[in-house]
């Protein structure tokens, strides 16, 4: 069976509406008509109890083609949008901690869905290069199944499939010069919960060409560089983990999304920074690639996009 990913999609046309589609591994796009009553992905994710049984054994080959549409962010609203932190043995040494401490449990930050962008949508950053913009490529968890305090071993039945993220970091705008008290000396909000600081995509991987999220390659290339070539192997928590202990502090719901943190190279460990005018790519097998461009937040290309992401 040839794997394949819901995607967010619109008409190229002024004014389309946004829809459900199907993209093959070809990045061909095509309708499938139980879909295209969704809005988008998270729209049809509230019914996954009745659509997965039909996308289980359906072929792309068997939809429409379409042309001339531009795929959007897959899950531009979800309710929680859950970011593990240091989860990746590599990235904890670069980074100057060594080995893992003991009792280490995971730890999890929130980021509005307003830094959420797609599929070629520009990256908007600071124009001071004190903020230090650092990427992150990360494996996306996308919740299908209501969960509460769901055990490991039962974890990954809640989930729908599979996506890519970056998590871009202003890594200068981190820790605070003059904080309240040692509690408020760091600001994650400040760096991470930025417009456009979240790209997604392309789409969503259903779970079932994923048999063990626990094995995919996880690589960044920047400019055509590769900076970041890791492994999901090397995560300390693993998926099933991450989604018991994120579900024991909150309820996980349908459209959530989780991230589940970087491998090693990183800028800040090189000493390296996003410039206006980088291009950005990950790569996860075989979920796709995710490309974004980065420009200044006051150029005019970077309000544009932005412009298109608020009227969506």
């Amino acid at each position: 069976m040839s794997v394949w990913s819901l995607v967010t999609c619109r008409p190229e046309d002024e004014g389309a509406a946004s829809f459900v589609a199907v993209a093959d591994s070809e990045g061909r796009v095509r309708r499938h008509p139980v879909l295209a009553r969704y809005a988008d992905v998270s729209a049809a994710l509230r019914d996954w109890a009745d659509l997965e049984p039909v996308l289980r054994d359906w072929q792309p080959t068997e939809g429409e083609p379409l042309e001339g549409v531009r795929l959007l962010a897959p899950v531009p609203s979800p309710g929680k949008l859950v970011f593990a932190g240091a989860n990746y043995h590599d990235h904890l040494r670069e980074m100057g901690v060594g080995d893992v401490p003991d009792g280490m449990e995971p730890y999890f930050f929130l980021l509005p869905p307003t830094t959420i962008v797609g599929p070629d949508d520009t990256i908007a950053i600071p124009g001071d290069p004190g903020a230090r913009v650092d990427w992150e490529a990360e494996l996306g968890v996308v919740i299908g199944r209501r969960v509460h305090d769901v055990p490991v071993e039962e974890a990954l039945n809640a989930v729908a499939g599979y996506t890519i993220v970056n998590d871009i970091s202003a890594r200068g705008l981190h820790a605070r010069s003059n904080p309240l008290a040692p509690p408020f000396a760091y600001d994650w909000l400040a760096s991470k919960g930025r417009d456009t600081f979240s790209p997604i995509g392309p789409g969503v991987t259903p779970s079932w060409f994923v048999p063990d999220p626990q094995a995919l390659p996880v690589r960044l290339w920047r400019n055509g560089v590769l900076e970041q070539d890791g492994n999901t192997k090397d995560m300390i928590f693993g998926v099933a983990q991450l989604i018991s202990a994120a579900s024991a502090l909150m309820t996980l719901e349908p459209g959530d999304v989780l991230a589940t943190g970087t491998p090693a190279g990183v800028g800040v460990a090189k000493g390296i920074a996003l410039e206006a005018g980088d291009q950005l790519r990950i790569e996860i097998e075989p979920l796709g690639a995710l490309a974004n461009d980065v420009r200044r937040a006051d150029q005019p290309t970077a309000l544009a996009d932005r412009n298109t992401l608020e009227q969506r």
